[in-house]
């Protein structure tokens, strides 16, 4: 399993929002309060945040445990952003690839992760890997199955830029296709963010009047505005509203509606 955070609102550091609060992600890499699966997140870390008129983000991604990495202490320091994502790893398979594995996937305007495990991997993604285009195939970026998400992700963004439908669709496919798989999905442009409840504790700060929200994993801090988002729930958000919808009951690429708070 892994800890992932989104934010999207006024001009923050990377410290103030990732390592500075009592329970900041980089806290959450030994010390998750709310972690189902796992106990440590020290097989990597990443960041990935947009810099003021550039839609494609910069990503600092390493395969250490971020207590450990100087380097991310400084650009934590320094570094500025109005929308940011960023993830913690736990392997499900030690080993494997790497720095590539870390989250955040990304490509375009887009930024990528995955807290969870996909039950029976590889075999139980067969048939949904086989309706990829060869060449989505090679370019996958690890061999894990994040990566392989990331691909059924993105090659419905391509076909249509909907964050919420992006996550939705392969949600309720691969939860068919291996059952009891935990599939909690964050993804951001960002202006927008969306992310998946599905198997792991997800929750949500939002402030209309700030014009900011977080969406994260657990939340950072004790603030009593955090809210929890019920499992099987597909959350899409922008910096004053929040919408909620059912995926066990509303069909894929319906519109977002529901739960919707300012």
């Amino acid at each position: 399993m892994c800890r992932h955070l989104a934010y999207l609102g006024p001009l923050v550091s990377l410290g103030r929002l990732l390592s500075e609060p009592e329970h900041s992600l980089v806290r959450q890499s030994w010390e998750p309060r709310r972690q189902r699966h796992g106990t440590v997140n020290a097989d990597g870390f990443g960041v990935g945040w947009y810099a003021e008129d550039d839609p494609v983000p910069a990503r600092y991604r390493r395969a250490r445990p971020v207590w450990g990495d100087l380097t991310f202490s400084d650009l934590a320091r320094v570094v500025r952003s109005e929308a940011v994502l960023a993830a913690v790893r736990d392997a499900t398979r030690a080993g494997a690839d790497g720095e590539a594995a870390a989250a955040p996937f990304a490509e375009g305007p887009w930024l990528f992760s995955h807290n969870g495990a996909l039950r029976d991997w590889p075999n139980s993604a067969a048939p949904l890997a086989a309706r990829l285009a060869p060449q989505e195939l090679l370019s996958l970026a690890a061999r894990t199955d994040s990566a392989l998400i990331w691909a059924l992700v993105l090659h419905r963004l391509r076909e249509k830029p909907d964050l919420g439908a992006a996550l939705a669709g392969p949600v309720r496919e691969l939860a068919a296709a291996a059952p009891g798989s935990r599939l909690n999905l964050l993804l951001t442009d960002g202006l927008m963010i969306a992310a998946t409840a599905w198997g792991d504790s997800l929750w949500y700060l939002s402030d209309a009047a700030a014009q900011r929200t977080v969406v994260a994993s657990e939340p950072y801090d004790d603030d009593p505005r955090w809210c929890e988002v019920p499992d099987r729930t597909l959350l899409t958000a922008t910096r004053t509203r929040i919408d909620l919808v059912s995926l066990k009951e509303t069909p894929t690429g319906a519109p977002h509606q529901g739960d919707e708070r300012p």
